[in-house]
């Protein structure tokens, strides 16, 4: 790709140029990366401090902003898109103030030294794919459970039977049990026979009426005789379409989703 935008960098810049940098570079919504030593301050939802350090601080074209230390991939500070920025220079530091409305956040940058100073344009229209694993497919129902069907309602995962583990477990519109089996590829006899026996230990332990789904992109020739035989369901479900899911929704921990009464 040709890059008709500069790439603007200063190494060890004075604090006045810098701060003349970061104005010019947000008012053109330019990508922003400051290398430095640098404390931060967090009030919202919850309050925290940085102590002084040196770090990688990043504020995309979109307004979100991330503060990284030197080792990890993510960051120890940050803000979502759309955050208002403010940037000046108070008593030999410069001050970067990031700030959201709803809910109210603000963060504060202050270094007082910088190390490393870029700004450019970045040109990105390049399609994102990614190919979710079983665990992916299995936290994209938990969040989402209408991937199985409208009315699921998750009730526990990953739930200890006799002859292992249930990779989801619920309940339907109806009041039925449910028990899901996830195969990241195509399924075959091996994960019908499975979850059999799966359903089997549960009718063992509940008097109500049992159902097995197997969700998969798709169900081997020579399986779909014995899935008809036990009576056992099948769901097509796409792991990308459980990436887009998980893309979508943040993972904030099961919880916020399901009762795991009796994980």
């Amino acid at each position: 790709m040709r890059r008709d935008e500069p790439i603007t960098v200063l190494v060890k810049p004075s604090l006045e140029r810098a701060v003349e940098m970061v104005k010019e570079a947000l008012c053109q919504h330019k990508t922003i990366i400051i290398v430095g030593s640098c404390w931060v301050q967090y009030v919202g939802r919850a309050m925290s401090k940085l102590e002084p350090g040196e770090r990688i601080l990043m504020i995309k074209g979109d307004g979100s902003l991330l503060v990284h230390r030197s080792e990890g991939y993510e960051p120890v500070n940050w803000q979502p898109p759309g955050c208002i920025f403010h940037v000046q220079l108070d008593g030999g530091r410069l001050e970067l103030h990031a700030i959201r409305h709803k809910p109210t956040e603000h963060v504060q940058v202050f270094f007082d030294e910088i190390y490393m100073l870029s700004s450019m344009t970045l040109k990105d229209s390049g399609e994102f794919a990614i190919y979710a694993t079983e665990e992916d497919m299995q936290r994209a129902i938990l969040m989402e459970p209408s991937l199985i069907e409208e009315g699921f309602r998750p009730i526990s995962y990953e739930k200890k039977v006799e002859p292992g583990f249930v990779d989801v477990y619920g309940v339907d519109r109806e009041g039925r049990l449910v028990v899901i089996e996830i195969k990241r590829r195509t399924a075959g006899k091996e994960a019908i026979l499975q979850l059999a026996k799966y359903i089997e230990a549960i009718k063992g332990r509940v008097n109500r009426e049992v159902r097995g789904i197997l969700a998969a992109p798709a169900i081997a020739k020579d399986a779909q005789r014995i899935l008809e035989t036990l009576k056992i369901e099948f769901k097509a479900l796409d792991p990308k379409r459980c990436a887009k899911v998980l893309r979508r929704v943040r993972n904030t921990g099961l919880d916020a989703y399901m009762q795991l009464g009796d994980h």
